[in-house]
């Protein structure tokens, strides 16, 4: 069986530093969660559709989905979608009724993690 060596990409090893260091700093498993996720091997990563996100969501709501948006389906509310990665065209979308955002800045954002949810 071969050893887990956790994510190569050095943006994505950064992130779930940071994360992990929100997570102690402010006491919110949200973000070690996020973090847990974001560790896994890209192919057991969440990949989330549009229309699973309009399905899930209400308006102005906070979302976060550790992986990669795509772009089936529509928004048809107001949101605002974090995740490590988006598809062009899903960006496309939901910057026309809400907001795509980088986890980054979610951090930055609202640190504590409030009103925060995963999906995927």
């Amino acid at each position: 069986m071969a050893k887990r060596t956790g994510p190569t990409n050095p943006l994505l090893k950064g992130l779930v530093q940071e994360l992990r260091k929100k997570a102690n700093e402010h006491g919110c498993n949200i973000w070690k969660r996020v973090a847990d996720d974001l560790e896994k091997s890209s192919r057991k990563r969440r990949i989330i559709n549009l229309y699973k996100i309009n399905k899930a969501t209400k308006e102005n709501e906070t979302v976060i989905v550790p992986g990669k948006v795509l772009s089936v389906g529509d928004i048809d509310h107001n949101i605002t979608v974090a995740a490590f990665n988006f598809s062009d065209s899903a960006l496309e979308k939901i910057n026309k009724k809400g907001k795509a955002i980088s986890i980054t800045e979610l951090i930055k954002k609202d640190p504590k993690g409030k009103k925060i949810r995963i999906l995927g």
